[in-house]
């Protein structure tokens, strides 16, 4: 009975740092593939002059091998695509994560 008290304290102590681990590196995946999307929109904008039509423009000319997942909806599906003033730039001009929340930072997930 005392070693059972003694591992639930354990883990009482450990889980809390535990999930707030998980979500850090969430985090850091989520900046990780913004970081590289915004990047290969930037690569296709010096290329062909102006922003893909779509997403999966960026994977069909191979700027990216495919649309990552956001790691906080676990989806590929749920980014949020912003146009750039000039339509005639083409439709997408930035991305962001379509992730209710809100980070450690503070700052939601939508602004990132």
């Amino acid at each position: 009975m005392v070693v059972l008290a003694i591992i639930a304290l354990l883990v009482s102590i450990v889980a809390p740092h535990y999930v707030g681990r998980i979500a850090r590196a969430e985090e850091a995946v989520l900046r990780e593939n913004l970081t590289l999307m915004r990047e290969a929109l930037d690569k296709h904008y010096a290329d062909a002059g102006r922003y893909p039509a779509a997403l999966e423009d960026l994977v069909t000319k191979r700027y990216l091998r495919s649309i990552p997942s956001d790691p906080i909806t676990q989806s590929s599906a749920t980014w949020v695509v912003i146009a750039p003033a000039d339509p005639q730039k083409g439709a997408v001009y930035d991305v962001r994560s379509g992730a209710k929340g809100t980070g450690a930072d503070g700052k939601p997930y939508d602004q990132w």
